[in-house]
């Protein structure tokens, strides 16, 4: 297949944070991962400008439920009246009705939600295709595999592209700036699972792939090292969450630990973008708050406390 248009998604008027990937071809076109409602103008634009025609678009693909990347799912419907959206079966009823979704982000984000995320609207049912491990999807001139990825969520898909050796990696490939080889592993709640991580880690190694799509952000063509930075940068974060967890009230403030970790991160790992640009960049894709939540629930659920 011919590579993907790449849609910077701008999030928070912040390039580099969130990406959308359009695959043209004789028989339509295939759009992996959707972003926030917030963004949906510039993916509309973005698409456009690639010279894509919406109403070739007939299979909107999310790597997971995530409202950074399947949230505008409803309402791009409106606009991709051909399209169905695939997802793992466990994500699939939060995307036609998304109440317990947003209730739980409002939880979180409180205030913030509508300028975050946008409006988050349910999409219908009949157009929503539940996803099989190993199922193979016609995409552009050729297919992607749906490859079950769980780790940083229990419904994360992977799409493999064997024709090019290209693999769409969601989250579960982790988050780095371009022009950085630092590779930060995020850990937002509920359902992290490090040994399902690392599971999947080896899965994709096992593919071969000769480059990786990065949802966060964009094309890496260093595969081997990512992942050998993507399984250490997990390992140390957990670390921390371990850590922390064990100290207690009296082991300092996670979030604060978390950010010097990737700040560190960046700075010894020899990139040639600004560390304090790339740094705010991470904390847009992988916020360390949202990350030292999930590393505390799943601290608190290894030690049965």
């Amino acid at each position: 297949m011919t590579a993907p248009l790449v849609v910077d998604l701008v999030f928070g008027d912040r390039p580099h944070v969130i990406a959308a990937f359009a695959i043209d071809g004789p028989g339509g076109v295939m759009l992996i991962e959707t972003g926030p409602s917030s963004t949906l103008p510039a993916l509309l634009d973005g698409l456009r400008g690639g010279g894509i025609d919406l109403e070739r678009v007939t299979t909107i693909l999310v790597t997971h439920i995530h409202l950074d990347h399947s949230g505008a799912a409803g309402r791009l419907l409106r606009h991709v009246p051909n399209a169905t959206v695939r997802v793992h079966p466990a994500g699939a009823p939060h995307l036609i009705d998304p109440t317990r979704l947003l209730a739980s982000a409002t939880r979180i984000y409180g205030d913030r939600m509508g300028a975050l995320w946008g409006e988050v609207v349910p999409v219908p049912a009949e157009r929503v295709v539940p996803l099989e491990d190993g199922e193979r999807v016609p995409a552009g001139d050729g297919e992607v595999t749906a490859i079950f990825t769980p780790g940083h969520a229990s419904h994360h898909v992977a799409y493999w592209d064997a024709a090019d050796r290209a693999l769409y990696t969601g989250d579960v490939g982790g988050v780095r700036v371009p022009g950085t080889s630092y590779v930060c592993p995020p850990t937002p709640p509920p359902d992290l699972d490090p040994t399902a991580w690392f599971s999947s880690i080896a899965r994709m190694r096992s593919l071969n792939p000769g480059r990786l799509y990065l949802t966060h952000f964009g094309e890496v063509i260093d595969v081997a090292g990512h992942f050998d930075r993507l399984a250490a940068g997990l390992d140390e974060i957990l670390a921390l969450g371990a850590a922390a967890h064990e100290a207690g009230p009296e082991g300092g403030d996670l979030t604060t630990a978390i950010r010097a970790m990737v700040r560190d991160g960046l700075v010894n790992d020899g990139q040639t973008a600004d560390v304090g640009d790339a740094l705010d960049t991470i904390e847009a894709a992988s916020p360390s708050g949202m990350a030292a939540m999930g590393l505390e629930r799943w601290a608190r659920k290894r030690t049965g406390g």
